[in-house]
């Protein structure tokens, strides 16, 4: 159930997000973002099981990614990163431990953000944040910080260090 539910849920974030892209036509890699989201907003809720889930999801979107329908600057940059975000991806997939999870996260994040610098994946705003405790970096959809390092530990604790698509 859970997982129609956030299947769901993915499905009507990504159309709501196409709908109301500004001037951009939806590349082929904008699940992933919206997956990537998923993914972040689980850590934030502290749910490890989530996070597994999201991220098993974000894999399988991963590796589905037709590269004939990405333009060959889109496809380089993502054919650099593509392993990288696999692994991580499969190592919060894999794990329980939200500590676990969330150290990879913070690779993931690093390597998702050189993606969407280089490939406009929406017409929304991507606020990417800091959290100086963690020196570590996440994107998000809204500039109030909810810190997926440390959930309700320490949720609003960060910064916007930039904003992507402004």
């Amino acid at each position: 159930m859970k997982k129609i539910l956030l299947m769901a849920a993915l499905i009507a974030t990504s159309i709501t997000q196409q709908l109301f892209a500004q001037d951009v036509k939806p590349s082929p890699l904008t699940p992933l973002l919206t997956s990537y989201y998923s993914v972040k907003n689980a850590l934030v809720a502290s749910s490890s099981q989530d996070a597994a889930a999201s991220s098993a999801e974000f894999g399988k979107l991963l590796s589905a990614v037709n590269m004939k329908s990405l333009p060959a600057a889109d496809m380089n940059v993502f054919m650099s990163l593509q392993e990288k975000l696999a692994l991580d991806a499969r190592h919060i997939a894999e794990s329980k431990d939200i500590a676990h999870q969330r150290e990879h996260f913070a690779d993931l994040s690093a390597n998702f953000f050189k993606l969407a610098k280089a490939v406009k994946l929406t017409g929304q705003a991507v606020y990417y944040d800091y959290c100086p405790m963690k020196k570590s970096y996440w994107l998000s959809t809204e500039a109030p910080i909810k810190n997926p390092y440390y959930g309700s530990q320490m949720l609003t604790c960060g910064k916007v260090s930039e904003t992507l698509n402004k």
